[in-house]
């Protein structure tokens, strides 16, 4: 029998890093008492209009830009209404027929069969990046048989981006996600914080042979972690094989994932397709975004969006300073990857390696073996470390001028993690772990401890 073809598209919902909501003025701030940061427009108060905030679509454009996408000079706002207890409008704002930025693409690397020295690169077509505004968040309360709105995040900035079905399984799909949750951050147009909410990723997976055409897809909705979505990717391709090939059939339907379980449950079907009678949104005109060529000479600046502006102030994205890593320092790329997925960690590499004699090469063993592994088996994140990067640059000084061993660095080390403000050499000096290099010293402590061993001496000598 042919093997199974697995494809995976991703639609990111990515909340969008400004101050206020998408179209008023409300706060935007995470775990805020509840129902604390609504406008009358955010509650759908009648006669409220929308007002466009241009923090949110310069973030929207950057990160087009940064996807390789053709920004739409001209984008149209639609309303998609669907009736649900946290969206108090009964419809929410979006980009369906003219979205802000199109036809993109992403690159991102992952490993061979765990090898972190084997590493391919891929890329995934990005479909496109749309405005919209979040719903708000219900709580359900089961021992009072409740639910509770709390309308904080009805209204906040979202870029959506819709990825097109280039992905084949759940390492591929956290790969993707972790590259542009990197490019976002880079940008600042979004913290994407998982943990919070700020990055929410809807997996769309389906299943053929090759040759046929694509398989009945499912939807798994609001992944809020990578690790969750590698595991619900391949859970979800596994149960649909399986589903298959004991002559059962796919449901179009909606899946939640099951992190406690490690598994896919369904939610609702897709069936009778919701219709969301999509209209184009009355209360907003065309967005209509200028580069230096369409510019109006009399028009005031403040008030447009530059896109060649927004261009020229682009960061270098995580490929780029991962190159600039990898040739600046002589390191491994996929020590470039490493150095760059832990938040901060590329800053302390390279602040060690200015205040040390010791080479990059070397410097990167302490950083991936020592301080990682250690921060990582105590849930620390790096701006947490106990060990400075000035201290580490001590330590490792200490060893580079052959002042101490290597076991003995490691020593030093451990009683560095103690965090009790003793510097390298102070701890060198109370345990006494420099290196002798006078002759006659170490030729008389070799004495005193075989004159200490008599008897062991003896019956080596006579063995």
């Amino acid at each position: 029998l042919a093997p199974w073809v697995p494809v995976v598209g991703l639609e990111i919902h990515a909340q969008i890093s400004s101050n206020s909501k998408l179209f008023s003025g409300s706060q935007v701030q995470f775990a805020a008492p509840p129902n604390s940061l609504v406008s009358f427009f955010d509650a759908s108060v009648p006669g409220t209009l929308p007002v466009l905030n241009r923090r949110c679509v310069e973030a929207a454009v950057m990160t087009g830009l940064a996807l390789n996408c053709s920004i739409n000079k001209k984008s149209l706002f639609d309303r998609k209404h669907y009736f649900y207890a946290d969206l108090p409008a009964g419809y929410q704002i979006t980009q369906q027929r003219v979205p802000i930025a199109v036809n993109g693409s992403l690159s991102y690397s992952l490993c061979i069969d765990n090898k972190m020295s084997q590493m391919v690169t891929k890329t995934v077509r990005i479909k496109q990046i749309q405005l919209e505004q979040d719903s708000g968040k219900s709580l359900h309360d089961d021992t009072r048989s409740q639910t509770l709105v709390d309308l904080n995040r009805a209204g906040v900035g979202l870029m959506e981006v819709v990825m097109e079905p280039d992905l084949c399984c759940g390492e591929e799909a956290a790969a993707a996600v972790r590259e542009l949750q990197l490019i976002l951050q880079t940008l600042g147009s979004s913290q994407a914080v998982m943990a919070e909410g700020q990055l929410r990723v809807d997996a769309n997976v389906s299943v053929h042979h090759p040759g046929e055409t694509y398989g009945v897809r499912t939807e798994v909705k609001n992944i809020n972690s990578i690790r969750f979505l590698a595991r619900a990717v391949d859970y979800e391709i596994q149960r649909q094989i399986e589903e298959l090939e004991n002559g059962g059939t796919i449901l179009n339907e909606t899946r939640a994932f099951d992190s406690k379980l490690g598994c896919t449950v369904p939610m609702r079907d897709k069936e009778g397709k919701q219709d969301y009678r999509f209209m184009p949104e009355p209360n907003l005109p065309p967005l209509i975004l200028y580069d230096e060529k369409s510019l109006p000479a009399n028009m005031n600046h403040q008030q447009v969006v530059n896109i060649d502006c927004i261009r020229e102030r682009l960061p270098d994205l995580p490929s780029v300073k991962r190159a600039k890593l990898v040739e600046r320092y002589g390191i491994l790329p996929e020590h470039s990857f490493t150095l760059l997925n832990e938040d901060g960690l590329a800053e302390f590499f390279e602040n060690v390696v200015k205040q040390t004699q010791m080479k990059p090469k070397k410097v990167i063993g302490w950083i991936l073996k020592d301080l990682l592994s250690y921060l990582k088996q105590h849930s620390l994140t790096v701006k947490e470390s106990p060990v400075s990067s000035l201290l580490l640059a001590d330590l490792l000084n200490l060893l580079e001028t052959k002042e101490i061993s290597s076991p003995a660095a490691k020593q030093v080390l451990v009683e560095l993690w103690k965090g009790e403000g003793k510097t390298p050499l102070e701890i060198v000096k109370e345990k006494k772990l420099e290196l002798i290099e006078d002759q006659k010293e170490l030729e008389e402590i070799c004495q005193a401890v075989i004159d200490g061993q008599e008897n062991e001496v003896i019956m080596v000598v006579l063995g």
